[in-house]
């Protein structure tokens, strides 16, 4: 988190500019149309589509309907293209779509005589629809449709693709029409931080797409859904669409579902929450006792906890010297006086003596046992991840759930990764925060100390601007993390990184804008998220330094958010 305590890992963005595609809109078919595509489903292997170096096969699971999909894996230089050749009318304007999930994926079109076009997403765990236009020349009867991901990157999986328009001659699968909305919508059941629902089946619908408080949080294959990450003793309203290869249906009535007040000790978090980490060494920052911690800090990170000689186990040594004669006993004090007025107290993991290795089940455990243990001594309610060195998804999932199982349902659980960590699923850190999204309470991207990055929208964008915080915070948004999950993390001075300090005014106006679309710089979200958990800072002391500045601007605003 401090340049003192971080290493920087700079990331190039050279690499994007061969990924910077243009999206286009979502067509829709007329009632005349036909998918012109063959095979469009997999259903009959890869029957009329032929892939580049042996790249593709069907599979059973996941498909988006039917019995089989197309999973296609590149490797080395090839981009496990899959193509299929397509009759069409000339002069005639088709919908080409297709539904993929995995690694990124690309659809295109080429030969049509008049513009070839394309789109593309960023890998992802559900099923996400690629649509875009395209219009036929004079001469044009046949056009190439094709699939392929990106080099280096993980499988892609694709279903139902379809080319929607005059029939050409080869097509036999008249246009579906869009489902009706969802009726019996209801509230299955709550807990401190989810609400089940539960809804009637639509016929022709092959997948639901679930929203809360207008915002889209999942989508399903089936008639149930959970959302999770959700704050206690906190209602929300929820309506549900069905959707299939033609669109999707209107919402459906809503339905007001409240969370269950917390079962663990003192106040839930709020809705809306800063994060601040306090130094338990001197840096040059204004030195502090837990007491002195700002007020506007809802979580207070506690950096950090210290590696012992056992593997994957750590413990925590308060820095009493450094810190002014500071005592066991004040500390632990303290940290009852912050709980009591609402606060919530946790150890972060990580930092130059936090090299923790949690790579194999042993470790695991002694992870999860020995952060216990020093909950239970110091009172902790949590624990932050802040590892610089990666993290093993697997096995680190594996200790946080039995951390999770010794604690109970009030354990704060948070994360803190560089801006490489989350730009994509396939990242240890993204995994490790979908696999425990159930138990994940916010993930505090760092957004400094970073090079340019790709943003959600596939363009490049450079730390130290509004676009920089919202365009990559979309990324979370959009693949997986619920709003109440995703924060906005910043230094609070110029001191407090090496780089990317921006003004508490750039701050709020991204929170603004991620959470009610106003304050946006060029980079416009798809949708807003007004659940968005808040912010962040590096550090409670630099803050002090600083004469409270952050806190003070930033602190009110997060809390003041819808």
């Amino acid at each position: 988190m401090s340049p003192h305590r971080r290493s920087l890992r700079l990331w190039s963005g050279a690499v994007t500019a061969a990924l910077a595609l243009t999206v286009t809109t979502v067509g829709q078919a007329s009632a005349a149309d036909v998918n012109n595509a063959r095979n469009a489903g997999f259903e009959s292997g890869l029957s009329d589509w032929t892939c580049s170096a042996g790249s593709g096969t069907t599979v059973s699971s996941p498909v988006h309907s039917g019995t089989a999909a197309l999973q296609a894996t590149p490797a080395g230089q090839d981009n496990a293209r899959c193509a299929q050749t397509v009759r069409v009318k000339p002069g005639s304007t088709y919908t080409l779509g297709a539904w993929v999930r995995g690694g990124y994926a690309y659809l295109g079109v080429t030969g049509t005589g008049t513009t070839d076009v394309s789109t593309w997403t960023p890998d992802s765990s559900s099923w996400k629809q690629l649509s875009t236009t395209f219009t036929t020349g004079s001469s044009t009867t046949s056009v190439t449709v094709y699939t392929h991901g990106w080099y280096g990157q993980a499988a892609y999986y694709a279903d139902d693709v379809s080319v929607f328009g005059p029939d050409g001659g080869g097509g036999t699968d008249p246009g579906p029409t869009i489902p009706s909305a969802p009726g019996g919508l209801n509230v299955s059941g709550t807990t401190s931080s989810s609400v089940s629902l539960a809804w009637n089946a639509v016929s022709g619908a092959t997948g639901y797409t679930v929203y809360r408080d207008g915002t889209k949080v999942t989508a399903v294959s089936g008639t149930s859904a959970t959302v999770t990450g959700l704050a206690a003793s906190t209602s929300y309203f929820f309506q549900v669409t069905a959707t299939n290869g033609a669109g999707e249906s209107p919402r459906s009535a809503a339905v007001t579902g409240t969370t269950n007040k917390p079962n663990g000790p003192g106040p839930a978090l709020p809705k809306h929450a800063v994060t601040g980490y306090w130094q338990n060494f001197d840096n040059g920052a204004t030195v502090q006792k837990l007491a002195d911690v700002q007020a506007q800090y809802d979580i207070i990170a506690v950096a950090f906890a210290d590696a012992t000689s056992t593997p994957g186990a750590v413990t925590f040594n308060l820095d009493s010297a450094g810190l002014g004669g500071y005592t066991v006993d004040q500390f632990k004090a303290d940290i009852r006086a912050k709980q009591a007025a609402g606060k919530k107290v946790i150890v972060s993991v990580g930092g130059e003596r936090g090299t923790v290795a949690v790579n194999d089940a042993a470790s695991a455990a002694n992870f999860a046992n020995s952060v216990y243990s020093v909950m239970q001594t110091y009172g902790f309610d949590g624990v932050d991840i802040d590892l610089e060195n990666g993290l093993n998804a697997t096995y680190m999932t594996q200790a946080l759930r039995s951390l999770s199982a010794k604690a109970g349902p009030s354990l704060i659980i948070t994360m803190a990764p560089q801006t490489i960590d989350m730009q994509s699923t396939s990242n240890s850190y993204f995994q490790t925060a979908l696999n425990i999204k159930d138990i994940l309470t916010v993930v505090n991207m760092q957004y400094y100390n970073s090079g340019s990055m790709l943003g959600c929208d596939g363009k490049v964008y450079s730390q130290g601007s509004v676009d920089f915080l919202t365009a990559l915070a979309c990324i979370q948004l959009e693949n997986g993390l619920a709003p109440s999950q995703v924060g906005l993390g910043l230094p609070a001075s110029t001191r407090g990184a090496g780089s990317g300090y921006v003004s508490p005014t750039v701050v709020n106006n991204a929170l603004d804008c991620l959470a009610k679309g106003t304050g946006c710089g060029s980079f416009k979200p798809p949708r807003t998220y007004p659940g968005l958990r808040g912010a962040m800072t590096w550090s409670t002391n630099w803050d002090a330094t600083a004469g409270n500045a952050w806190s003070n601007a930033v602190g009110p605003h997060v809390h003041g958010l819808p």
